[in-house]
């Protein structure tokens, strides 16, 4: 008996893989960013990593407990206040609905750069005491981290990973300065979209026009932004010599959150890593409740609606509209809304305060999406093959249905002018032409048929860079080239100067030939 049992164990032991957990480091940013954060945080527990999460006093989504890491918590905040988040939510909301003017736009990115500028000084605040606090940083040194893991939206995860001198691995959609592509690949103003502008990869010649204003718009909320807060914190702890983005460019690898079904063509980097959809999961069954109602709905299907974690209410009258128009349609529809109940709700709409996306949008009745186009929600909407109808609030969500609304699989519909009768034609377009059904169903093939699972290549990448202390072999060292160095405009210059001498020689020599055969002639005619 004890024999078999022995030989049991072996048997066990040789057949399953082994296991060599480091140690994570992982810095993320809060509200939806940590939603997917999380899944890789799991999975990386799961693998036998031991992972510690870094958060501030006021973490909203971020957790100091879990079964999954260990927590420090800064005794600093970083700007995630629930109530001033929401307030502000709500003021870009009503902003949005004053209408299309240019005044209403110009306050609208006036909002935005302000909130952004106060949340970045805020963060490096928390960076100043953090890096003052030698017990703090000698406690993470001597835990000996095998990487940091963060999300570069928000500077403080690269900047301890410098401090520490441990490699990074960016899990990257955005930077401080805007999309993480701009910051480490060649971006083409002729085919290569700024965020906010809404365009596509096939511009006309005035689209082409308003890109470029896009991006000197960029550039200004750059300098005010991020050049105010990061360049004096850089200079003091890292040297006068060192521009705070090469900090972000000397990542190792970024696991960027999309992929060419979601994104246009453009130029990307060795060390750039897409694992769009990596949060995407099959659907599980609904609770009985749930199912029993989604059932009711017979051959006509449901219809989901969700804003997102910012956005639990939009304003009374939005939403009256909006139940209005649902109550038109033979379709059974799930909305979450933690606002007053609208008047105007018909039989058909069930109003819950969460609701299980995943499993709702997998549902073989779910004939549509109304989303207000996070990454997320459109990545599973994609993997799941729903349709959308958009009603974009803010930050990157214009720009994401925009992309949606070029590839035929979303109707998008501006807040400010939404009312029952465009928001019914919206979603009677979307249901009943089946165009939109099949591209979605398209571009869910496409995102599904990869050779390996985005997660498990995410995993293998930071495990990567666990086992070669980085990856600086897939590094461009193109950061540390200064503007004129990078487009070659010295070498242009040199050149220039070159073929202007060899003119300006060539044209003393012929010069001087000319007045020897000119002066020659003269003297043999005297």
């Amino acid at each position: 008996m004890y024999q078999l049992v022995l030989a049991a164990l072996v048997v066990l032991l040789c057949s399953s893989p082994l296991v060599n957990g480091g140690k994570v480091l992982v810095f993320p940013c809060d509200g939806s960013h940590w939603i997917n954060m999380k899944v890789l945080v799991e999975e990386l527990h799961s693998r036998g990593h031991e992972i510690t999460v870094m958060r501030s006093a006021d973490s909203w989504y971020i957790k100091p407990d879990s079964p999954f890491y260990k927590s420090i918590t800064i005794n600093s905040p970083a700007g995630f206040d629930e109530e001033q988040f929401g307030s502000f939510v709500k003021t870009m909301v009503n902003l949005r609905r004053d209408g299309a003017s240019l005044w209403t736009r110009i306050s609208l990115e006036y909002e935005l750069v302000e909130q952004f500028y106060e949340m970045h000084k805020k963060l490096i605040q928390m960076m100043g005491e953090m890096f003052e606090n030698t017990k703090m940083m000698q406690s993470l040194r001597d835990a000996k981290y095998d990487l940091v893991l963060t999300d570069p939206a928000l500077g403080p995860g690269v900047l301890l990973a410098h401090r520490l001198g441990l490699p990074l691995v960016f899990n990257v959609r955005w930077t401080i300065q805007g999309d993480g592509h701009h910051a480490i690949a060649p971006s083409p103003l002729s085919y290569v979209p700024i965020p906010g502008s809404e365009l596509s990869d096939k511009m006309t010649f005035p689209e082409r026009v308003k890109n470029v204003l896009y991006y000197f718009f960029t550039c200004f909320q750059i300098w005010y932004v991020t050049d105010q807060n990061y360049k004096p914190f850089v200079h003091r702890y890292f040297g006068k010599d060192v521009h705070y983005m090469e900090l972000f460019q000397a990542a190792d690898i970024w696991l960027m959150r999309n992929d060419f079904t979601f994104e246009f063509p453009r130029p990307t980097m060795p060390n750039i890593v897409y694992m769009s959809g990596f949060q995407c999961k099959p659907s599980k069954p609904l609770s009985k409740e749930l199912e029993d109602f989604v059932q009711s709905s017979g051959e006509h299907g449901v219809i989901v609606m969700t804003l997102g974690t910012l956005v639990a209410k939009l304003p009374d009258d939005i939403a009256e509209e909006i139940a209005a128009a649902f109550a038109q349609l033979p379709q059974k529809v799930l909305w979450r809304h933690k606002g007053k109940k609208p008047s105007t709700l018909g039989n058909n709409t069930l109003i819950l305060d969460w609701l299980p996306q995943t499993d709702l949008l997998g549902h073989p009745k779910t004939r549509v999406f109304v989303a207000h186009g996070g990454t997320n929600g459109i990545q599973e909407a994609i993997y799941h093959g729903v349709p959308l109808v958009g009603l974009p609030l803010m930050f990157d969500q214009p720009d994401n249905f925009s992309r949606m609304k070029v590839r035929g699989v979303a109707k998008v519909l501006d807040i400010a002018t939404v009312n029952r009768d465009n928001f019914l034609e919206a979603l009677k377009e979307v249901l009943y032409d089946p165009t939109y059904r099949e591209k979605m169903k398209a571009l869910s093939n496409l995102q599904r048929d990869q050779p390996t699972k985005p997660l498990d290549r995410a995993m293998f990448w930071i495990e990567y860079v666990m086992r070669h202390k980085g990856a600086a072999h897939l590094r461009t060292e193109s950061y540390k080239m200064s503007w004129i160095q990078y487009h070659s405009i010295d070498v242009v210059a040199f050149l220039l100067a070159v073929v202007l001498l060899v003119f300006a020689v060539f044209m003393s020599a012929v010069k001087f030939l000319w007045r020897r055969v000119f002066s020659g002639s003269k003297v043999k005619k005297e």
